[in-house]
């Protein structure tokens, strides 16, 4: 039987081997993505549109121009969200009241929770993982809602370190970003099994800083509003965030076992 590798598979080819592919791995932590791997696919809903028409703006232009923006906004270049979103507005030929900016600002926090509701097994395999001993972060590419929102969610008393790019002034592959987090974790990059759905090319970022990687490929991420998808890395997948725990089990129980080119089923 091999316990390493159930429900997981991996691709060969380019990515397959990089700096974090030694041939010992004991992690010590784990480090997910946000939206689409501790939360389920991201789909925008109306509040999005109807945040639009109170700034003014024609719904389909405004939500072209946030997706043209992301990563500007997200590494929080653009200043204050109130002046980010008059700016934007203005962009369009829009002049919107001070109150509208401030319920909008006030409305995508709520719209953005709505958005990508957190996956059912979050809870339960960051408890286990933490049961077990590791140390657990997030790392995401985000604007200023989510420092705002995951305080009140069941995730965050089981993180040890959260990382918002918005606040570090980077965004992922950036090598700062996996670097603060090994910092407020305490460990080094080698010890750190990385996992996300591969948005803003997070998992060749992650195994460049010498980090193993893992991404999740759950059926519902055919339908996830992502950004710069990680077209690159060919290393092991899992299709539910549960498959983590029996394969940080194997790790930790078989150090010398390769991550990255299992193949096998546990129970095969």
């Amino acid at each position: 039987m091999n316990t390493l590798s159930g429900m997981v598979r991996c691709h060969a080819g380019y990515g397959a081997k990089s700096v974090s592919d030694a041939a010992s791995f004991f992690p010590r932590a784990v480090i997910f993505d946000y939206f689409g791997t501790l939360t389920s696919a991201v789909r925008q809903g109306p509040t999005h549109r109807w945040m639009a028409r109170s700034l003014g703006c024609d719904p389909d232009a405004w939500l072209k121009l946030m997706a043209e923006t992301f990563y500007e906004r997200a590494s929080g270049r653009l200043g204050d969200p109130i002046d980010v979103l008059r700016h934007l507005a203005a962009r369009l030929g829009a002049s919107p009241s001070g109150q509208a900016l401030r319920l909008v600002r006030a409305q995508r926090i709520a719209a953005i929770a709505c958005d990508g509701p957190l996956r059912r097994e979050a809870v339960p395999v960051l408890r286990a993982l933490r049961n077990r001993g590791l140390r657990t972060a997030v790392v995401s590419d985000c604007w200023y809602e989510l420092p705002v929102l995951l305080p009140g969610l069941p995730v965050h008393p089981l993180l040890d370190a959260r990382v918002f790019s918005v606040e570090v002034g980077r965004c992922k592959p950036d090598p700062q970003m996996y670097h603060v987090a090994c910092e407020r974790l305490r460990v080094a990059p080698r010890e750190c099994l990385y996992v996300g759905d591969g948005g803003s090319r997070e998992l060749t970022g992650a195994r460049a800083v010498g980090m193993r990687a893992v991404r999740l490929a759950a059926p519902d991420l055919a339908e996830h509003l992502s950004f710069a998808p990680d077209d690159q890395f060919r290393g092991p997948i899992v299709t539910s965030l549960a498959d983590l725990v029996p394969l940080v089990d194997g790790l930790r129980q078989r150090p010398n076992s390769d991550l990255d080119c299992c193949s096998a089923r546990i129970g095969a």
